[in-house]
């Protein structure tokens, strides 16, 4: 695992709030991803501006989801996959999750290389096998900054990948602002058949992207993991299985028990008390190691999703915006080249250069990104770890056989989309369920507001998939 800060920094780093910033703007990186690129780009040049809403709705609704999971991995000090992987009790049923989450990894990995490799192609006329070489090959080298400098290096890297896409993907608006009246009437839900539908499930599975959910919670457990070789006095445990849960919690990414599942020696059934002492007793003793409060870097959470989400989310609005104005109509621009061709005959070179070279950073960032979190995934479910380099080169394979089968690059971007889109609950049911129950984050669970937010997110996602699918197999 990544290491973490050591104990000078950490005597002086609590007193800068600038300083508990971080895990959301890299996990915003896969809000921006090329899958976004291709789906927000496909839904303004065929719809113009009828989608808005879907981005801005699919941006709400992010807010809550990654702070939600950032929330878990800082009251228990562990990651959604390892909550799962100790509460799903059955061996086939854990194996079962794991696959589709997976799956949803590798769709990820397959539309950030595919990405990195357009944008080659269209830089320097790179072939496209080639250039997806060359994208696995550089995430390789960003995911040993993250193993070998750590969670501080890795998010300062990302960062500035991450300006360097906003510039890239926005630049062109300067240009040809989008039309008022269109931005206006695009924020009114509604759809105009079958593709616009599986347009949308497309925005929104890059949008809330089920590795993201995942990531995040590992991303802020890593963060703010106490320094190695902190011992927390958890005398004031309720007993000592208490004591030794909140021992555990300190890991910071352990597989022993968790601060949500510690739970009192007694088998009489718990009163409301006892459930919540567990959690809570860990979380003091986390808070003690840290040297800072669980209220503080929840407070400074808000802030960094807030931070990180109206980057993403003005950026994926400015993508779909861009081709409303620019692309609608013109005739190729349904895919990632068409569209450099159309921005660079009408805009200039330069934007489509900044066009292409924020898709590169896209590809680079976010794959590294995903190859953390399908890392994650694994660790937490199977118990099982391997190098992140290792399984970068795995996960680059099934990329690097669609480019040289000769699919249709965006295409296979956006379909990528969608099948991130049906993973969305997987991801999303759990974290709610998780972070509502006293059991699991003790006094920090989430309020009834909160909680139903959640579940009105996850109901409209699944409607959207359950309405999608009958669309296409009706023929609608």
């Amino acid at each position: 695992m990544p290491k973490t800060a050591d104990a000078t920094t950490r005597r002086h780093a609590p007193g800068r709030a600038l300083w508990l910033l971080g895990p959301a703007l890299v996990a915003g990186v896969a809000y921006l991803d090329p899958g976004n690129v291709a789906s927000n780009l496909t839904a303004g040049a065929t719809f113009g501006y009828l989608l808005v809403w879907v981005v801005v709705l699919g941006n709400v609704m992010a807010w809550l989801i990654q702070y939600l999971s950032a929330k878990l991995g800082i009251v228990t000090g562990e990651s959604l996959p390892q909550v799962l992987g100790r509460r799903i009790r059955r061996p086939w049923a854990r194996r079962a999750y794991w696959l589709q989450a997976e799956l949803v990894a590798m769709a990820t990995d397959v539309a950030e290389v595919i990405g990195g490799a357009v944008a080659l192609h269209l830089l320097f006329g790179i072939p496209l096998v080639w250039g997806g070489a060359i994208t696995g090959l550089v995430s390789m080298g960003l995911l040993l900054v993250q193993t070998r400098r750590g969670a501080r290096a890795f998010e300062t890297v990302l960062i500035g990948l991450l300006v360097i896409i906003a510039v890239g993907f926005s630049a062109g608006l300067l240009f040809a602002p989008p039309d008022a009246a269109g931005v206006a009437s695009g924020l009114v839900p509604r759809f105009e058949g079958t593709t616009s539908v599986l347009l949308a499930a497309s925005i929104l599975g890059a949008t809330i992207m089920p590795h993201a959910i995942y990531a995040h919670s590992a991303l802020a457990r890593d963060r703010f993991a106490p320094a190695a070789g902190v011992v927390a006095d958890v005398g004031d445990a309720s007993n000592a299985e208490v004591a030794a849960g909140a021992g555990t919690a300190l890991g910071a990414g352990g597989t022993g028990v968790s601060a949500g599942q510690t739970r009192t020696a007694s088998r009489a059934e718990p009163t409301d008390a006892t459930v919540t002492e567990g959690p809570d007793a860990a979380n003091r003793a986390l808070e003690r190691a840290r040297g800072l409060s669980t209220p503080r870097l929840l407070r400074a959470t808000r802030w960094d999703v807030t931070i990180a989400l109206a980057v993403a989310g003005t950026v994926n609005l400015a993508i779909l915006l861009l081709a409303a104005a620019n692309l609608a109509g013109v005739e190729g621009t349904d895919s990632l080249e068409g569209a450099y061709a159309a921005l660079r005959d009408g805009l200039g070179a330069v934007v489509a250069t900044l066009f292409a070279v924020g898709l590169l950073a896209s590809g680079l960032a976010s794959t590294s990104v995903g190859a953390y979190a399908g890392a994650e995934i694994m660790n937490g479910l199977l118990r099982a770890r391997i190098p992140l380099v290792v399984r970068r080169l795995v996960t680059l394979v099934p990329a690097l056989l669609i480019l040289a089968a000769g699919v249709d690059p965006t295409l296979a971007l956006v379909l990528s989309q969608v099948v991130l889109s049906f993973g969305i609950p997987f991801a999303l049911v759990p974290l709610v369920a998780l972070t509502a129950r006293a059991e699991v984050l003790g006094i920090h669970r989430n309020r009834r507001v909160t909680t139903m937010a959640g579940v009105l997110a996850s109901a409209f996602l699944i409607a959207l998939n359950v309405t999608l699918l009958w669309l296409v197999f009706s023929g609608g």
